[in-house]
C-alpha cells in the first residue's frame, strides 16, 4: 500500500508545480495561459483566474503532499516520487508553454537588440 502514497506525492507535486506559475503570474497581474482560457491552454486568462486556479492547485497539492499518509523529507522513496513529479511536470509546462512565449529558442539563437 506504500505504493500508493508514493503515487500520491508524485501528483501533489505535480500540482504544486503547476500551481507556482498561475498563482505567481495572477499576483503580479500579468495574464497567463489556463485550461479556462480560449483555446483552453492557448489563449490567456486574467490574473484573476490564474490566482485561483493557482489557489486550487495548491490546495489539492496539500490534500495529496500533506493529508495523504505521513509525507516525511527523511523518506527517500517519497522524496524521490514528489522530486520526479517536479521534474516531470516542470519539464512537460516548460516545453510545452515555451512554444507560446519563446522559451524553446536556443541560447545560440537569441538576437540581443543594442
Amino acid at each position: 500500500m506504500q505504493w500508493l502514497y508514493d503515487v500520491a506525492y508524485f501528483f501533489g507535486s505535480a500540482f504544486l508545480t503547476n500551481a507556482l506559475p498561475h498563482f505567481i503570474s495572477g499576483l503580479m497581474g500579468q495574464p497567463f495561459p489556463s485550461p479556462f482560457a480560449k483555446p483552453p491552454g492557448k489563449g490567456l486568462s486574467s490574473s484573476t483566474v490564474n490566482v485561483l486556479w493557482g489557489f486550487l492547485n495548491l490546495v489539492i497539492a496539500y490534500v495529496l503532499l500533506c493529508r495523504v499518509g505521513n509525507f516525511n523529507l527523511r523518506a527517500t522513496d517519497q522524496i524521490i516520487a514528489a522530486g520526479l513529479g517536479i521534474l516531470l511536470f516542470g519539464t512537460i509546462t516548460a516545453r510545452l508553454f515555451g512554444r507560446f512565449r519563446g522559451g524553446n529558442e536556443p541560447v545560440s539563437t537569441v538576437v540581443v537588440k543594442e
